[in-house]
């Protein structure tokens, strides 16, 4: 009890699919690649929002909906726009590289309330972690 018997996985940047023991990647895009009628108990996006174009994550919400069973969780982090500031110094330093900066759509961790819509999700937990750098979101499916 209380272990994942079964994950999938979508990865935009996998140039094909595979499955091991107990998971399945997907080369694809949430939530156009999901498998065709299946639900999950709970959903994952980790540091995933601020690469995803608006209008894209307006889309969200209705994604949610239709992929998680009643009382499943969604467990979302987002980093605060701070970091991409401390991001784009570590790469004027050169003390980083090969990040992806590019792709942040300057997503701000509060927007993250508006794409799960009342009555169908309620939230479960709000909180930072990493001295505010990170936020943690945690809405049950009702």
């Amino acid at each position: 009890m209380g272990h994942v018997k079964h994950a999938v996985g979508i990865e935009p940047s996998l140039t094909q699919s595979f499955q091991g023991r107990g998971y399945k990647l997907i080369a694809g895009r949430f939530p156009d690649d999901l498998p065709a009628g299946k639900t999950f108990d709970v959903i994952t996006l980790l540091a995933v929002l601020e690469h995803l174009p608006r209008q894209v994550q307006g889309c969200l919400g209705d994604a949610f909906v239709a992929s998680l069973n009643t009382g499943g969780r969604v467990v979302i982090t987002v980093p605060s726009p701070r970091v991409d500031d401390i991001l784009h110094l570590l790469l004027r330093l050169r003390l980083i590289a090969g990040i992806a900066l590019h792709e942040h759509y300057g997503f701000k961790p509060a927007d993250t309330l508006g794409l799960f819509p009342m009555p169908h999700f309620r939230v479960l937990r709000r909180s930072t972690f990493q001295l505010g750098l990170n936020n943690l979101f945690v809405f049950e499916r009702t």
